[in-house]
């Protein structure tokens, strides 16, 4: 996962990216590449731009206002010069499996730590070191994500789970490489659906995660991803998706 801004337009994100891109002495993540111009290259022109529209994302489970929303923002990027056009992305099915196997084993690696006893926020009042942890320790999503990723890395079935999954991260980055050979930008879903009522998500996990599957390929590939309204669905927003190349971010914010 990566930070990023939530703005009222491209170009207020095209500011705030300006402001925090670039390298940080004090961030051994950070990438020493130039930093400092996608406001000032912000024209709106698209012409000539090719937009990959992956049809495994307009398959099964996507709700047809979404699919509709999604494509008729692909009509307005045609209207303005862009070329739209579908192609096969087949690894979609192993995007969210991956990416939480990963995510929650990197979770329960980092997490560790804070164990309440030596690190980590202690709760006041307990009985015993069982009602210790209990009391301190995450709630029962973290649990949902901790529990099972603490499983995978454990001896015996690192390879089965962990190290398979970095394994289709790498051919996940490969397929999008090959895209990118292609099209200047992909255009997808946000969600298979428009967004949920405050707490529903939390009645069904599984929905929930699922629910990721159109937003966690650009993070297991480390791409540059756009969320924008694109209609609403009774009041209910919905959202369309522009991925970009690795450091890609101009064209992105262009297009939006």
């Amino acid at each position: 996962d990566q930070i990023g801004p939530l703005a009222r337009s491209a170009a207020d994100c095209a500011a705030v990216l300006d402001a925090i891109q670039g390298k940080d002495k004090r961030d051994a993540t950070s990438l020493d590449v130039p930093a400092g111009s996608l406001l000032a290259s912000l024209t709106g022109d698209i012409r000539g731009m090719r937009i990959g529209l992956p049809s495994d994302c307009f398959g099964e489970g996507l709700e047809p206002q979404v699919s509709d929303a999604v494509k008729a923002t692909a009509a307005v990027l045609e209207a303005r010069g862009a070329t739209v056009e579908p192609f096969s992305f087949p690894l979609m099915k192993y995007m969210v499996p991956t990416y939480y196997i990963i995510a929650c084993a990197e979770a329960s690696s980092n997490l560790s730590r804070y164990d309440g006893v030596k690190y980590g926020w202690r709760a006041p009042e307990y009985e015993d070191l069982t009602d210790l942890y209990c009391r301190t320790r995450c709630g029962s999503e973290g649990k949902r994500r901790i529990l099972p990723a603490t499983f995978g890395l454990s001896a015996g079935y690192y390879d089965a789970y962990y190290k398979k999954a970095l394994q289709v991260k790498a051919l996940i980055k490969e397929t999008f490489d090959r895209a990118f050979e292609q099209y200047d930008l992909l255009l997808t879903p946000v969600a298979p659906t428009t967004a949920p009522k405050l707490g529903e998500s939390l009645s069904d996990p599984l929905k929930m995660y699922l629910s990721d599957i159109y937003t966690v390929p650009a993070n297991l590939a480390g791409l540059p991803a756009l969320s924008m309204p694109c209609g609403f669905d009774g009041g209910v927003p919905i959202g369309a998706q522009l991925i970009g190349p690795a450091l890609g971010e101009a064209a992105v914010l262009n297009a939006a």
